[in-house]
Parts: structure tokens; C-alpha cells; sequence
């Protein structure tokens, strides 16, 4: 898989192409597998986000077989693209021209493809696509940006602008509430009666005579 070859391997008809082995299938169905490097069956463990497996569960694993990426006598379909097109066109294939199914969505894309400016209106060129029942559908147009956008963009930066003010003036509130409250835990730290560095007893001595 992913060699390219002439086209004249495989008949006189296919002079001049070029083909690339995208992938295949065995006589029993089971499909080709790049980096096995085996010309036949192996059976591997997979997990998601692997070719050729699907999970059900999350987190779940399977030993599956999968058929080496060495093309072989045992295969019934081989996948191949053209690189390069050769003298005679191919019947069904390169005879034939099929109008563009799908375009591109985003606008910057969209004026690339048709060479457009800014000040064009890129919703009049984006490709639109038949449906069975007759009607016309095209794709949502990312990155589109119209008066809509602008206004809901500034609105956005207002509602932002008037949440960092109350916040800031909560900030600040607390701050000066934190001032206060330091001040009043200093003055109640402070020891009562001391005067000039010199400690001064609260209460005078009891001056009671003795009984006589």
C-alpha cells in the first residue's frame, strides 16, 4: 500500500497512468491494513480511534484479523487513485465529468475559489447541492462576518465592559472594608493604660484600713 506503478502493468489500455495503492480487500473480505508488513492474515488487538474497528462500549477492546498491506495472489479487490492521467481515457472514469457535489464553507475560502473581494457577497457563490425531492440546500458559511455579527460582537463587548466595572467596584469596596476592619483589630490589639512607653495600672490600690 502507498507504492505507485505504471499503468502498464496491468494492460496496454493504461498506457501513460500512473496508479497508487490505497488499500483492498481478500477473497474472504477482509480489508488491507497499512504497517502490517505481511503478505496474509493477522489477527491484532484494537481499540477506538484504530481502522477497521468500531467499539460499542466505551473503552472497549478487540483482537480482530486484518489483512497485511503486501499485495498478494489471495486478494479479490485492490483500491487504486490516479496520479497521472494517460494517453486513452478510461471508460466510466475519465470520460466523464461530474459537477462539483461539494465546495468549500469557510468565506476566505470561498473568495480564494473565486477570486472575490471583500466587499462581495460571498452567500451568491457558495456551492449549492440538489436534493431527491428537487430542492436546493447549501452548506452554513463559517467565519461569515455580517451586520448581525458586528452588532452581536458589540454588544458582547458592552455586556463584558459593564461585568469588569462591578467587578472592580466590589474589588474595591472589599479592599476598603479589609482597611477598616485591620485598623479596628490594630486598635483593639493595642494593651489599655500605657502611657508614654510606661505601663499605668488600670485601677488605683485599695486603700481599705484594717478592722480594728
Amino acid at each position: 500500500m502507498g507504492n505507485e506503478f505504471a499503468g502498464e502493468t496491468l494492460g496496454a489500455q493504461y498506457a501513460g497512468y500512473i496508479f497508487k495503492i490505497t488499500g483492498g480487500n481478500d477473497k474472504d473480505g477482509f480489508s488491507m491494513r497499512q504497517g502490517i508488513m505481511k503478505n496474509g492474515r493477522v489477527r491484532i488487538l484494537m481499540a477506538k480511534g484504530q481502522k477497521c474497528y468500531r467499539p460499542r462500549r466505551d473503552g472497549q477492546r478487540k483482537r480482530k484479523s486484518v489483512r497485511g498491506c503486501i499485495v498478494g495472489k489471495d486478494l479479490s479487490v485492490l483500491a487504486l487513485t490516479i496520479i497521472k492521467h494517460g494517453e486513452q481515457p478510461i471508460a466510466g472514469i475519465t470520460d466523464i465529468k461530474r459537477p462539483r457535489k461539494l465546495g468549500p464553507k469557510r468565506a476566505s475560502k470561498i473568495r480564494r475559489l473565486y477570486n472575490l473581494e471583500k466587499k462581495d457577497d460571498v452567500r451568491k457563490f457558495v456551492v449549492r447541492r440538489t436534493l431527491k425531492n428537487g430542492k436546493q440546500k447549501a452548506p452554513k458559511i463559517q467565519r461569515l462576518v455580517t451586520n448581525e455579527r458586528i452588532r452581536r460582537k458589540r454588544v458582547i463587548r458592552k455586556i463584558k465592559q459593564e461585568r469588569l466595572e462591578v467587578t472592580k467596584k466590589a474589588v474595591s469596596e472589599y479592599k476598603k472594608l479589609m482597611t477598616e476592619y485591620r485598623k479596628r483589630q490594630k486598635t483593639a490589639a493595642k494593651p489599655a493604660g500605657k502611657v508614654e512607653g510606661k505601663a499605668v495600672p488600670t485601677s488605683a490600690p485599695s486603700t481599705i484600713a484594717p478592722k480594728p
